[in-house]
């Protein structure tokens, strides 16, 4: 490591302070800061208090996200050969995954990574760690077929308009990479839902279903799949979306860690229960409902984006609500109206995108009013023990 350290220092030297290319030092100083730990304190934006900086915090993030994309890999190749009906081996599935997904995260971290080096040229700051986790997260919530330039164009608007316009990482309001997919979701509706964008190849081959489970019960037909296979995540769907298994295990990194709240993870999964048995329930109130209200409860929370979105994008640190209060809030109604729009509009069966998003834009206000509601009772119990004291005297 020390002869890296010293080839990093001969290369930075002509970027130094009064040099000839100081301008463009933030660059090679985001190369320095991926390799060893920064030797400067963070001024504003995303803080952490602890001894792990923001960059490692990052690295820990992409490190719980890898099961789900490996996985996400070779079930995109089983989705598109089991379909086929021809017979193929276990390197042969993720290796037809690997072929597509990995030129999307190349896309992503380029084109992102680009502009935020840019960005932090033009503005004189050292180039931020966020696009770390948003670059992978990109193409992970993508259809498998998406063509690159879309996913290209989707990182533009969100990195700009979702980040960048608002001051750059740790000023953002809503996820980055929702933003992203929302983007690709209204520009380009025909490549983002539908029965022939879920697996690979199947907008071109007639014997393969791209649909996934939500958008069969949209349909008023019945899910074929088991439990378990919606559990373990052997259906089509998003890239890394699928497996629940996978996603849990990078939940408990995310947890243990405490990198990832797990109140917002909880009261999220609570909220969306809690909407899905109200569904439910309809049927024993004396109305008839159809297949997606009366899809089992516990069905709805391992179908769809529901558990990646709760697990990796609502416990975005910048843009979820902060307080411990307003994390129960704040996640309950996320996983209540993610569930409430599936049902309701069977134009988003992933309502996991509207809800995070739309509880991003409330966060703060939830923190608000929470923080009010404590001084209020301060100022309450303060008025209560003076009146005790006055009346003692």
């Amino acid at each position: 490591m020390e002869w890296i350290r010293q080839r990093l220092d001969k290369i930075k030297e002509p970027f130094g302070k009064g040099k000839k290319y100081e301008k463009y030092a933030p660059a090679v100083n985001a190369l320095d800061t991926f390799l060893f730990t920064p030797n400067h304190t963070t001024q504003k934006g995303a803080h952490i208090r602890d001894a792990v900086d923001l960059k490692r915090t990052m690295i820990t993030v992409v490190v719980a996200l890898i099961p789900a994309l490996l996985f996400g890999m070779w079930n995109a190749g089983y989705q598109h050969y089991s379909q086929l009906g021809e017979a193929f081996t276990f390197w042969e599935a993720f290796g037809h995954g690997a072929l597509k997904i990995l030129p999307m995260v190349a896309v992503s971290y380029g084109v992102g990574l680009g502009i935020e080096f840019a960005f932090a040229i033009f503005r004189g700051h050292e180039v931020n760690e966020g696009y770390l986790v948003t670059g992978l997260l990109i193409p992970m919530i993508m259809p498998i077929d998406i063509p690159l330039w879309m996913v290209g164009l989707s990182v533009v608007f969100a990195v700009l308009v979702g980040k960048e316009a608002f001051g750059g990482t740790g000023m953002n309001i809503l996820n980055p990479a929702l933003t992203a997919r929302a983007f690709a979701f209204f520009a380009y509706p025909t490549y983002m839902s539908g029965n022939q964008v879920w697996v690979s190849e199947a907008y071109n081959v007639d014997a393969i279903s791209g649909e996934t489970i939500l958008g069969s019960l949209a349909a008023g037909e019945n899910a074929s799949y088991s439990a378990m296979e919606m559990f373990s995540g052997v259906i089509p769907g998003s890239i890394a979306e699928t497996s629940t298994i996978c996603i849990l295990a990078g939940a408990l990194l995310l947890v243990l860690t405490k990198v990832g709240s797990w109140r917002i993870i909880v009261s999220a999964i609570l909220g969306a229960a809690a909407m899905a048995l109200i569904f439910n329930a309809l049927p024993s109130m004396g109305i008839e409902g159809n297949n997606l209200t009366n899809f089992p409860w516990y069905q709805h929370l391992i179908v769809g984006g529901l558990a990646f979105g709760i697990v990796f994008m609502a416990t975005d640190p910048v843009s979820a609500a902060q307080t411990l209060k307003g994390k129960w809030i704040y996640g309950f109604l996320i996983g209540f109206l993610a569930v409430m729009i599936r049902v309701f509009n069977p134009a988003y069966p992933e309502g996991i995108m509207l809800a995070i998003l739309l509880m991003n834009v409330f966060a703060p206000t939830i923190d608000h009013y929470v923080i009010q509601s404590n001084v209020k009772r301060r100022r309450n119990r303060v008025k209560t023990a003076t009146g005790q004291v006055e009346t003692a005297v």
